[in-house]
């Protein structure tokens, strides 16, 4: 982002608030995706008051909203403020403070803040570790392509994690990184996943795999719907974790499982689950057949299932 003076020590990245030199009073934060939201959990959970800047229409650009709602609602009334459709433009750095110069619609011209955190997404360093001297093959995101097998373009030369491109998670990383080693062992393997799941650490956390209702709609794919309110979970309300949902997309017409978003309490546990139930092929009767232990927030999905069955009784079939 131009216009930052990134040499200012108040100009923290990630990596640099995660060293967490010193707790801010202010923080504005430059990104209000998986990093930010999470940073922002941390610092204001240490003291500091919070002010989010998101350049897009909304926070967690990927999740959908109902995902998203128990969250927002929640830091809402923590936050100093969440400016989305909005723009840093400027940074100036001052003395006593930074200040930053916002455009959008009804939002300050600037704001102060002791430290501003550019949370705006990571870059790969697959051009900084020789790739030139190779004749591997790169996009036009200068990211090392890949086959299924993490097999470049040179034969003897494998790529794995980040510098393959989105999404840019340790999990995909390290099931690529066995795909690749086995591979140059001789062994049949491939990188084949039905989906990756994203995970917000936030509080309440928020998580999802494959399809999500925002991408049904752009790609026009049927889907059935099912949500399951924690408000309605004996676990939930006695953890007083109420603001939290689980749903599930289904397939009309065959019942397969097509994507999933659990919002609350260890979300990201509990996500596990309906990532199995999508590599398997799982349909709404496997889950919600499948005997859950009660009380727990584990057996949410499955209600969920029993919504898009209408078999359910913890509370009322639509």
């Amino acid at each position: 982002i131009p216009g930052i003076p990134y040499e200012d020590e108040r100009v923290w990245d990630s990596t640099s608030a995660l060293a967490l030199s010193s707790i801010p009073k202010r923080m504005l934060i430059i990104g209000g995706g998986i990093i930010g939201l999470e940073m922002a959990a941390i610092y204001h959970g240490l003291g500091s008051k919070i002010t989010i800047v998101e350049a897009t229409d909304a926070l967690i650009p990927p999740a959908d909203k109902d995902l998203k709602q128990p969250l927002l609602k929640k830091i809402k009334k923590q936050y100093e403020a969440i400016y989305t459709s909005t723009k840093v433009t400027k940074v100036e750095a001052g003395k006593k403070a930074l200040l930053v110069h916002l455009e959008g619609k009804d939002v300050p011209a600037t704001v102060e803040a002791d430290v501003v955190l550019v949370a705006v997404g990571r870059r790969t360093n697959a051009d900084r570790i020789g790739i030139d001297k190779t004749a591997v093959k790169t996009n036009e995101r200068a990211w090392i392509v890949t086959d299924q097998k993490q097999r470049t373009n040179v034969a003897h030369i494998f790529a794995i994690g980040d510098v393959t491109g989105d999404p840019m998670l340790a999990h995909r990383a390290s099931h690529q990184g066995k795909v690749a080693a086995e591979v140059a062992c001789g062994l049949p393997s491939a990188f084949t996943p039905m989906g990756i799941p994203s995970v917000a650490y936030t509080q309440p956390e928020i998580a999802w795999i494959g399809l999500t209702e925002q991408e049904a709609k752009a790609r026009d794919i049927p889907y059935k719907k099912a949500s399951f309110p924690w408000q309605a979970s004996g676990r939930a309300m006695s953890s007083m974790a109420t603001d939290g949902v689980s749903k599930a997309l289904f397939d009309p017409k065959t019942g397969r499982l097509l994507g999933a978003g659990i919002t609350g309490k260890n979300a990201g546990e509990l996500i596990g689950e309906a990532v199995l139930a999508l590599e398997m092929g799982a349909v709404a009767e496997d889950i919600a057949l499948t005997i859950h232990p009660h009380p727990t927030l584990s057996e949410t999905f499955a209600l969920a299932a029993e919504l898009a069955e209408g078999t359910a009784t913890d509370t009322m079939n639509k």
